[in-house]
């Protein structure tokens, strides 16, 4: 994979966990990066600049690095990645559209909103294999044009953690029981220390590693996170948990204890996890350079490389699951953007009034040469409420 791309997805998917709400959360930066760098391919100024200042690209090149990349994820053993994009069939396109839709990736929106909605739906549940069955957007009349991505991870891990329930009496979880998870390994280099954030490595079985990470009481939610994201791109920096051993264990969550193992060992636990969430990407626009292109448009409009006709953003959400378990982690993300055409602007002036409130009468013209066709009148309404 480009390391520029894993480094700009990288920073968005960091920018995005600092703004996020504190509570039980997942985002995924890589299901939304690849629909803003096509976008930035497609918009035109200011939306342009912005979208790719926010995903990080050369905005002539970022559709077609998103679909570099999206092939590159899914080739790997443990994951599943695709983009779709599908137009309304009576939408006019630009000449340009394939240079920023490959033909293989278009679909068609018909109008009818419960087979477009099945077909959409049927989509993300494919490319999930199952784990998110519909598309995140509203299929409404103008629902003109969806840019989606579908991500799918399942990884079993190279040693598996033994499942107990356990209570809690200290700390911001007491009293609770919880479904915990445990294991001991002698790789002790698995725990490593960043800036002030603990990092475990589990390792799994193919292509695919989860890092957890825990920093210090005061640290904030966003700043562990981001911590977290900096040390998945400095793999071997740090201090690792040899020298952590040495050092009495001075590191957040990490302490010394003892066990009747021949040879130094880490244990981790954890509670089980099970998360999903949907975030509504406009409600952050600015973060995802979403601003200007889900302003009304003027002149050309916001996307002429799409279409001459003048669309704006309407709709922009994500729906993303992860679950930590036993024996393995599986996750999946549906990231969709939907266009729709901008509303005609409208002037006010004055106007005639006329009501036909007493009889009247009427006439049926043949406008090319005047033939009367009916001629009548109206006493009174025929019809009564």
């Amino acid at each position: 994979m480009d390391a520029e791309v894993v480094r700009a997805v990288n920073r968005l998917t960091s920018r995005w966990v600092r703004e996020l709400p504190a509570g039980n959360t997942v985002v995924s930066g890589l299901g939304l990066w690849p629909l803003l760098a096509m976008l930035a391919t497609a918009a035109d100024e200011p939306g342009r600049s912005e979208l790719a200042e926010a995903a990080g690209v050369d905005a002539a090149r970022g559709a077609a690095q998103a679909v570099e990349l999206m092939a590159a994820v899914d080739s790997a053993a443990d994951l599943h990645a695709a983009l779709g994009v599908w137009v309304h069939e009576q939408l006019k396109l630009s000449e340009s559209f394939d240079s920023v839709v490959p033909a293989a990736l278009s679909g068609t929106l018909t109008g009818d909103q419960a087979a477009d909605k099945a077909k959409l739906d049927a989509w993300a549940a494919e490319h999930t294999d199952g784990l998110i069955r519909e598309m995140p957007l509203d299929v409404t009349p103008d629902l003109t044009v969806v840019l989606a991505s579908a991500l799918s991870l399942r990884t079993t891990w190279v040693r598996k953690f033994q499942e107990q329930v356990k209570r809690l009496h200290d700390g911001p979880w007491a009293g609770g029981s919880w479904h915990w998870l445990e294991r001991s390994d002698r790789e002790l280099d698995s725990v490593r220390l960043y800036d002030g954030v603990t990092v475990v490595t589990v390792v799994g079985d193919a292509d695919v590693d989860v890092l957890l990470g825990i920093g210090a009481a005061e640290a904030s939610q966003g700043e562990v996170l981001a911590g977290l994201l900096a040390a998945s791109l400095a793999v071997d920096d740090g201090v690792g948990g040899a020298e952590l051993l040495a050092r009495g264990g001075a590191a957040p969550g990490v302490t010394i204890g003892t066990a009747t193992a021949p040879a130094a060992e880490v244990r981790v636990s954890l509670p089980a996890f099970n998360v999903q969430v949907e975030h509504d990407l406009l409600a952050s626009r600015e973060l995802f350079g979403l601003s200007a292109v889900t302003a009304p448009p003027r002149g050309a409009g916001h996307f002429s490389a799409i279409s001459p006709e003048q669309l704006v953003v309407g709709q922009a959400r994500q729906t993303v699951l992860a679950r930590f378990f036993a024996t393995g982690f599986e996750a999946a993300a549906v990231t969709a953007i939907g266009l729709m055409r901008a509303s005609m602007q409208t002037s006010q002036s004055q106007r005639l009034e006329v009501s036909l409130d007493r009889p009247f009468g009427f006439v049926a013209v043949h406008r090319s040469s005047r033939l009367p066709v009916v001629a009548g009148w109206i006493a009174q309404p025929t019809e009564p409420a």
